[in-house]
């Protein structure tokens, strides 16, 4: 999806993607950069609640290792 910068800064979120990661009007917005690209995540309204349970998940830790190692290898 491509989207167009205004002259004061501001683009636009694709409506499918603000449906499918439920970013609405006052979501806030985290830039990292790696240096070669930019990545936006969205922040949760409450991060203590969003954040119970997400070791449960079964293979959330060798994905977030696996991507990180990815990362690294980019350089």
């Amino acid at each position: 999806m491509v989207t167009t910068m205004s002259r004061r800064g501001q683009t636009v979120v694709p409506a499918d993607i603000r449906q499918r990661f439920h970013i609405e009007p006052h979501t806030k917005l985290d830039w990292i950069t790696d240096g070669q690209t930019i990545r936006i995540i969205p922040m949760p309204t409450d991060p203590i609640r969003d954040a119970r349970g997400i070791a449960k998940g079964a293979g959330l830790g060798k994905a977030l290792l696996d991507e990180r190692r990815q990362e690294r290898s980019r350089g």
